[in-house]
């Protein structure tokens, strides 16, 4: 059936609700059973004979149509169409009274009513049909009624046909959060794309030799990565492009991250390890002994006897607050760690490998930190502009030629094997972040009571195996769970994966000592690195703490290496 339309002047057919729609059949088939009527309607105007009215009989019909089509839909429908109906009989029946009063005689002419009276009767029934019909036919009332009935349950019939109020707002809620998520989601891509591409940029433009200009790009490469991950979180429709963002960044950083690497510590910082392991625990940042020793070497290289140049310094308070004052190593020590420990948390890092904030930490132990609350209130942390702009500062205000040093941080980042914010992530990196992170741990509970003893083991092996768990390695069975060092050696063994003592191992390498010369394993660390004649190790139950030691390669305590398969 064709849908019934309103025709509005100026606009389309707006095609009204199903739930009005009226069968034009039946539409029809009521106006001629109404027109077949309007004979005996006529005769009985103003009479009550008892039989159907015009409103009587057009409620009847409609009442028919409403059980057929459903008593929702058609409900409102009769009750417009009724109310019209009954105007319309009114008007009919105002009219005819007008008739009646117009053709009744006066006192005086009462005698001569007879066939005039008659005549009267006739020529107003005739005009009563006449009228009846033209108000079907001739004017069309009847099928306008119907039709405004029908037009006028379009504001009704809306809320009949709906199925939940509740169910639509919830669809509809749906939808404007699926809208949103999907706008976010490609902003979030849109953003992570433009860090990328500003962040490499910032790196080239920078970059003022080779060398440096990889270690700016590698950088810049992990600031991306991290707006991508955060893009990624974002979600939606976004996921396949960040994705794609990811691979091409980590690609392009694992490639720069491999063509650099830091300098090796000397000799006297290494010696300084034991008193650097203590006070870092001692001031609540044991997992930050690389970064001090970093620091060491690029304030001494770990000689003399203010090895961490602390005499300026607010905690010295035993000798001159003037440059190389200190005269006694392990207070240096004490006082620039108890230093930096301030330093590292007035820059908020949370870890050695939060590089953002630990620059800052950095930057802040040569100026002071003073510099740190400056460059966070100014510009959010650090960047070498803002060292550079702070040493301008201060020397201009002091009327000194220059103040501090504005590559710090640089300088100190070739010593930071730790630094690098893809190092910890991935490969043997991994491993050896994991195993600095614990230097300073004392008595080894932590480690020995995870293995499942209830009492102190010697604990080399269950520190190893702690390590291994945490990367991941247990799990990908490249290194077992042991706490027994020669079970460690006949597991590598077993598996093809040893390599004899005298050789050059390589980073995350698990090293395995034999230091009574009988061919049995009785100790087993990680190795840091080697450069080719010297191995430098993290070790657990090193004098019952996490400690850093160094051997040669060719040293007769190296029984042989298990090689770890990343």
């Amino acid at each position: 059936m064709k849908e019934i339309k309103e025709k509005v002047r100026g606009q389309s057919p707006k095609i009204r609700n199903p739930a009005s729609r009226l069968p034009k059949e039946l539409v029809r088939s009521a106006m001629l059973e109404a027109k077949e009527k309007s004979s005996i309607m006529a005769d009985k105007i103003g009479r009550e004979t008892g039989e159907e009215s015009p409103v009587e009989y057009a409620g009847n019909r409609i009442q028919r149509v409403e059980q057929r089509m459903g008593r929702e839909s058609a409900s409102a429908a009769y009750r417009g169409g009724k109310k019209l109906a009954v105007k319309t009989y009114e008007k009919i029946k105002a009219q005819k009274q007008k008739q009646r009063e117009a053709a009744t005689p006066s006192l005086g002419e009462e005698n001569t009513r007879g066939n005039t009276f008659t005549q009267a009767g006739q020529t107003m029934a005739k005009k009563g049909r006449t009228e009846a019909t033209r108000s079907i036919k001739v004017k069309p009332e009847a099928e306008k009624t119907i039709k405004e009935a029908g037009n006028r349950t379009v504001k009704i019939a809306p809320r009949v046909v709906k199925a939940s109020p509740v169910s639509s707002q919830k669809v509809k809620t749906q939808a404007v959060l699926q809208k949103k998520q999907a706008l976010k989601s490609m902003k979030a891509a849109r953003e992570a794309k433009r860090a990328a591409m500003h962040s490499v940029q910032t790196a080239k433009q920078s970059a003022k030799a080779t060398g440096r200009g990889l270690k700016a790009m590698a950088e810049a490469a992990a600031h991306a990565v991290k707006a991508a991950f955060a893009a990624l979180m974002a979600g939606g429709g976004a996921v396949l492009v960040v994705l794609i963002l990811i691979v091409g960044i980590i690609g392009g950083a694992a490639f720069l991250g491999n063509s650099q690497s830091s300098e090796a510590l000397s000799a006297e910082v290494l010696a300084h390890t034991p008193a650097i392991q203590k006070y870092a625990s001692e001031f609540g940042i044991p997992e930050y002994v690389p970064a001090i020793q970093a620091i060491m070497m690029q304030e001494s290289g770990g000689r003399g006897t203010d090895p961490m140049q602390a005499s300026e310094c607010p905690y010295n308070t035993q000798y001159p607050n003037t440059p190389g004052a200190i005269q006694d190593a392990d207070y240096s020590i004490k006082v620039g760690i108890q230093y930096y420990a301030d330093c590292v948390r007035e820059a908020g890092c949370e870890s050695p490998q939060d590089m953002d904030k630990l620059k800052l930490s950095w930057q802040g132990y040569n100026y002071g930190n003073g510099y740190i609350s400056w460059a966070l209130e100014k510009f959010g942390g650090y960047s070498e502009a803002n060292a550079l702009q702070f040493s301008q500062e201060q020397a201009a205000a002091h009327g000194w030629s220059g103040y501090g040093d504005p590559e710090y941080v640089p300088h100190v980042m070739r010593y930071y094997s730790g630094g690098g914010w893809f190092a910890g992530l991935f490969g043997n990196g991994q491993l050896v972040t994991i195993a600095k992170s614990q230097l300073g741990n004392e008595g080894g509970e932590k480690f020995w009571s995870w293995w499942g003893f209830t009492e102190r083991q010697e604990w080399c092996a269950c520190f190893v195996s702690w390590c291994a768990d945490q990367a991941g390695l247990i799990q990908k069975e490249a290194v077992p769970k042991f706490s027994v060092c020669t079970d460690g050696v006949a597991w590598f063994q077993a598996k093809g994966k040893w390599q004899s003592g005298g050789s050059v191992p390589t980073p995350g390498t698990i090293i395995f000592f034999d230091w009574d010369h009988d061919g049995a394993s009785d100790h087993v660390g990680i190795v840091e690195s080697c450069d080719g004649t010297t191995v430098h190790t993290i070790e657990g139950n090193s004098g019952d703490a996490v400690k850093q030691n160094n051997y040669t390669v060719n040293s007769q305590s190296i029984l042989g290496y298990g090689l770890v398969a990343y």
